[in-house]
């Protein structure tokens, strides 16, 4: 999922024009990935090398010295192999990935200050692309007010268009509808742009 300059730059405007209408602050962040699961090479070595002593006594005439000195092998063997980028993240269990990306959102939306506003009415919009993941992270003032089926709305306008790999559509969709809900509970005030209008791509 790339985004152009063209789109950092639509999506950037989408944000502006739609905190015109309310107090609330939308941030965006797109995530190539949300880790590099480095713990997952050693624990699949690991697994494999404990696996490999059976097979051998029971096909082979290897002496104990002999497998323990194999187990060594396999497992760095193992290790290295699952530390390619693709096997390493194809073997990482889904809910794994999940709660990474879940993770993430959360770490993003205290980074970004999305926590800090005034009002506590600021709202993340998080997407990240190798877990396939997306979020949508609102302050408690404005949670409180804005039941969960709704801020599902806005995911499911952002989801449609990743699916489609609209990605910028996405979000500039998710930015209008999550501004429509702000505008309903959070008016236009006194606080000013608080936070930077622009996408995060990380």
């Amino acid at each position: 999922m790339q985004l152009t300059a063209q789109d950092v730059e639509r999506i950037a405007q989408t944000i502006r024009r739609a905190e015109e209408t309310t107090s609330g602050e939308i941030v965006c962040v797109l995530a190539r990935r949300s880790s590099d699961y480095a713990c997952v090479p050693p624990l699949w070595g690991a697994f494999i090398a404990l696996a490999s002593p059976w097979p051998m006594l029971l096909f082979s005439d290897l002496s104990t010295r002999e497998i323990f000195a194999a187990q060594i092998v396999i497992f760095v063997v193992a290790t290295l192999f699952v530390s390619w980028g693709p096997v390493r993240f194809f073997l990482t269990p889904r809910a794994v990935k999940r709660a990474r990306a879940a993770r993430e959102a959360i770490e993003q939306f205290f980074s970004r200050g999305v926590a800090a506003t005034k009002g506590r009415t600021g709202v993340l919009i998080f997407v990240s692309c190798a877990e396939r993941y997306a979020r949508i992270v609102a302050d408690d003032a404005i949670a409180a007010k804005i039941a969960n089926d709704e801020w599902r709305g806005a995911l499911d306008l952002l989801l449609e268009e990743i699916r489609r790999e609209r990605v910028a559509d996405g979000f500039v969709a998710a930015i209008e509808e999550c501004a429509r809900l702000l505008a309903q509970h959070a008016p236009p005030g006194a606080n000013g742009d608080e936070l930077p209008d622009k996408i995060y791509v990380i």
